[in-house]
């Protein structure tokens, strides 16, 4: 008993610890999101619908890329939105960089990003923006004669934030936000407080430290089911960098780990066909990779 007794008493301590360096960029992440998603969506999707007619050709996959990172949506609300877009006879080069950078980032993501420090911040922002970029580049260069998304059978999803009441329509929306993301973040703080209890600090170091190559491979591939929840993932990349985990092997996996995510995945194969899915999980293993080694390397 008095084992148990201790060992809980060292969970909890590095749990309180990792709880307070997070929740606030969590809680602060998930109030920004809502009140984008409330006050700001439509208009984030309607400028974007009105590029077409704006913005010349290749330009136009920056500010799609931005849209996609601007998004507060989810997989599963970024699909029906990017195949109302192709309805509207958006160009699909435009709409893979909206949808990629979509899945690698957003508002909540990226303010509680903040606690991996500055130049994680900036790295996980500029590689989402670019990596948005050059899909649509990639689908412009070889996908001139075959539509690459088949959206046929999807309709737009109706949006559940109607209440007339728009500070009740937002703390609806935050709740949601919160409810379905907190027992992710709990699990992630759980995770990261048994990480820094059990796992030796030198072994990570040496896995990512000596070996940065293996390290940024296995970040890119067998470390992606380890990415749950975006927030959940923040408290244990604070414990791997400190032990020894390089920016460039982080920057990694904060791009493979949302590009392969089980749960989008699973949306991504319905609207890819298996020939362009897998074509889609090449193309984020490689990006990833190319990225943690030019992060290492800079």
């Amino acid at each position: 008993m008095d084992l148990l007794t201790g060992e809980f008493y060292y969970f909890r301590y590095f749990f309180l610890i990792q709880l307070s360096q997070i929740l606030p960029y969590y809680f602060l992440g998930m109030v920004l999101g809502s009140l984008i998603s409330v006050f700001a969506k439509e208009k984030i999707l309607s400028t974007f619908s009105a590029m077409e007619n704006r913005v010349p050709g290749l330009i136009g996959l920056i500010p799609a890329s931005l849209a996609g990172i601007a998004s507060p949506l989810c997989m599963f609300g970024t699909i029906p939105i990017t195949a109302s877009f192709a309805s509207k006879g958006i160009r699909e080069d435009w709409l893979a960089a909206f949808m990629m950078s979509s899945i690698l980032l957003n508002p909540q993501l990226l303010f509680y990003s903040a606690a991996l420090g500055r130049p994680a911040l900036i790295i996980r922002f500029i590689s989402s923006l670019l990596c948005g970029i050059m899909a649509g580049l990639l689908v412009h260069l070889f996908f001139k004669k075959r539509k690459f998304f088949k959206f046929a059978k999807l309709t737009n999803e109706a949006s559940r934030d109607t209440d007339p009441n728009l500070f009740l329509r937002f703390l609806k929306n935050l709740l949601r936000n919160i409810k379905y993301t907190a027992p992710y973040f709990i699990i992630g703080i759980s995770l990261s407080a048994l990480f820094q209890r059990y796992v030796p600090p030198n072994a990570l170091a040496g896995l990512f430290g000596r070996h940065r190559g293996f390290g940024l491979l296995m970040a890119a591939t067998v470390g992606v089911p380890l990415y749950v929840c975006g927030g959940a993932t923040i408290p244990l990349m604070i414990s791997w960098m400190h032990s020894g985990m390089s920016l460039g092997t982080a920057s990694a996996f904060m791009l493979a780990g949302p590009a392969m995510k089980i749960t989008n995945l699973g949306a991504l194969k319905i609207v890819l066909g298996m020939k362009d899915f897998i074509i889609y999980i090449l193309f984020s293993i490689v990006f990833a990779l190319l990225t943690g080694m030019l992060v290492d390397f800079l």
